[in-house]
């Protein structure tokens, strides 16, 4: 089944080239992406692009499939605009607290969108470890928080989820292995390891520790992931990250899918200091479009 979201990735394909630029831009992981297309031509019964190496083109009938997506979601922006002028402006403001991840790659695009939507509201965005947002939510110093693996009963509204991938030298043993290899957490956790943690506490010591394993060659820990995959480049060790961090440029790495699979799931969580606004109950009504 299609809707909106599959309708914009397929225009921002044909505006980008790319489906991993696409996939930054309406706030989807690559692979979410990739199979959201495959998807879509498999319901429309028709092939809409053609994939090459380094670019992704639309064939004949993609282009007039385009063509009209381009029409309807302008379209949409119409009636929205026209019921925006047609009732009082939602004025308000909303804070909310992610970690750099999920902030950088889902949320920035989706406020934008937000923002074009309701003018009148004004979102703050704070960029906060994962127990900070814990922190802040109990405080009622922020009126939304995005939390990872959130209980049942925290009431989340899911933003997405991504795969825990092993990236690893290219020129390493395990990276030898076939395209479609994988290899198991416990193996790569034997190997020197470069530990990076996002500013997060789910990360590779405590999956690890979940499974009953443990880290047993730690080189060197550090934040950022821009950092672990620099290292790893350099030989000093593998490491475990979350899909959506991993560089465009991938030079010297090899990705690698774990054998069991891993997912994390990030979602929204209101304060429980106070109900939710109607500012914040407008942004969390889009999301879930």
């Amino acid at each position: 089944m299609m809707n909106l979201m599959h309708w914009r990735l397929l225009v921002a394909v044909a505006d980008h080239g790319s489906i991993t630029a696409a996939a930054e831009r309406v706030g989807m992981t690559q692979s979410a992406a990739s199979q959201a297309m495959a998807g879509m031509e498999a319901a429309l019964g028709a092939q809409l692009f053609t994939r090459a190496p380094r670019n992704t083109l639309p064939t004949a009938l993609g282009l007039s499939v385009i063509e009209q997506a381009r029409v309807m979601l302008g379209a949409l922006q119409t009636i929205r605009r026209t019921v925006d002028h047609a009732r009082p402006m939602l004025r308000g403001s909303i804070r909310i607290a992610s970690f750099p991840s999920v902030l950088a790659k889902f949320l920035t695009p989706q406020l934008q969108r937000f923002a074009q939507l309701y003018p009148g509201i004004e979102v703050t965005p704070l960029e906060v470890t994962d127990s900070e947002v814990d922190t802040l939510l109990e405080a009622g110093l922020i009126d939304l928080g995005v939390v990872l693996n959130p209980q049942p009963e925290r009431n989340a509204t899911l933003l997405g989820r991504d795969l825990w991938l092993a990236v690893l030298p290219a020129d390493h043993a395990l990276a030898q292995r076939p395209s479609e290899a994988s290899v198991s957490l416990e193996e790569l956790l034997q190997q020197p390891f470069v530990l990076a943690t996002g500013g997060c506490t789910a990360n590779a010591r405590s999956l690890g520790a979940e499974a009953g394993l443990a880290l047993g060659d730690i080189r060197v820990q550090v934040r950022e992931w821009s950092s672990a995959f620099s290292l790893v480049r350099e030989g000093v060790g593998v490491t475990l990250v979350p899909e959506m961090t991993l560089p465009v440029e991938r030079r010297g790495l090899r990705v690698m899918p774990l054998k069991v699979p891993v997912h994390r799931e990030f979602a929204l969580v209101a304060t429980p200091r106070r109900p939710l606004s109607s500012s914040a109950s407008a942004l969390l009504q889009m999301l879930a479009q």
